[in-house]
């Protein structure tokens, strides 16, 4: 084992997921100019609580705007770079930005609801799925969250889709608490977190 990849596992961590269109940033609708990224309110403030009560940072987002030519990696790229920055500028370091760039019948592991991307995180910087949470503000993020074993947030937001009953997916489509923001979140989390 390398050192790098030795320093990254270190002890098992807990973690906090999150989706990154309409749970962070606004939802643009395949956002390809950095210039346009719009944070949501109070998210700064919420992942400072969250850092401070030992909660380490992902992004796991889908992106089926990259094979529909919508989204360029370059651009995807420079997005992620800017957010990594805009976020370090507040204390906060997001550790990784895993993405998928696969169109929505595409059914690969890292595809939300398909949990590849927080397991290979878990992987990589030996994260304890079962302390740590997924956040999104659709349905797919709460299942790929909880067929990762972690717990999960649903934000009913202006852009959340509305939930629609269904007997197949009734059971990994329950979110464990649901917010309009990150930010109205944290005193739940942080109190089911010392649980």
């Amino acid at each position: 084992m390398s050192n790098n990849l030795a320093n990254k596992r270190g002890p098992a961590k807990k973690a906090i997921f999150f989706d990154r269109d309409g749970t962070l940033i606004v939802d643009k609708i395949y956002l390809n100019d950095p210039d346009q990224i719009e944070y949501l309110p109070g998210v700064f403030t919420a992942l400072k609580k969250f850092r401070d009560a030992g909660f380490i940072f992902f992004i796991a987002t889908n992106q089926s705007g990259v094979p529909r030519g919508r989204v360029t990696i370059k651009n995807l790229n420079e997005i992620h770079r800017r957010m990594k920055a805009k976020f370090a500028e507040h204390g906060v370091d997001i550790l990784e930005f895993y993405y998928a760039p696969y169109l929505t019948d595409h059914d690969h592991i890292f595809r939300k609801p398909n949990p590849g991307m927080l397991l290979q995180a878990a992987e990589e910087y030996n994260v304890d799925l079962g302390k740590s949470w997924m956040f999104g503000d659709r349905l797919t993020d709460v299942e790929a969250g909880r067929r990762a074993g972690a717990r999960t947030i649903w934000l009913v937001n202006d852009t959340a889709e509305k939930f629609e009953a269904d007997s197949s997916r009734e059971d990994l489509s329950q979110p464990d608490g649901c917010f309009s923001s990150v930010e109205e979140s944290v005193p739940f989390v942080l109190r089911v977190d010392q649980e």
